[in-house]
């Protein structure tokens, strides 16, 4: 009998039901704004015109046995014959390879900004790589 009274005087209810109603509504809060934050983040979360081909040269380069790579002009002294010493293969390799973070970082940089621009920034990064 008592709970039949307790559930129409909601005074007298037992703390464990007013628990049990109060987390259901914390609960259902909670989804909604939970629901609001990813819907309003996934409207803000739009690629750039060129995050596509950026991926792509970093999945390509990101391989095995991948044959594209930095690259950079070959030097007077191997037109002439000569061979090149591992610490010039070594410079030559970061100069390269600094070359090519620097575009790849101007790439995105513009693609994060919605600038058209980047499409000659990839451009450039594909002719760095040899793509």
């Amino acid at each position: 009998m008592q709970t039949a009274v307790s559930e129409c005087n909601p005074s007298r209810q037992s703390p464990h039901l007013m628990r049990a109603n109060n987390s259901s509504g914390l609960i259902s809060r909670f989804v909604l704004m939970t629901g609001v934050i990813l819907a309003l983040g996934i409207g803000c979360a739009q690629a750039g015109p060129c995050a596509a081909d950026i991926a792509k040269i970093e999945k390509v380069l990101s391989e095995p046995n991948s044959p594209f790579g930095p690259t950079a002009r070959q030097t007077v002294g191997a037109q002439l014959g000569e061979q090149p010493t591992p610490a010039s293969m070594a410079r030559a390799e970061k100069k390269a390879g600094s070359r090519y973070e620097a575009a790849l970082k101007r790439a995105q940089a513009l693609d994060n900004q919605n600038n058209p621009a980047c499409k000659k920034a990839v451009k450039k990064l594909k002719a760095l790589v040899g793509m």
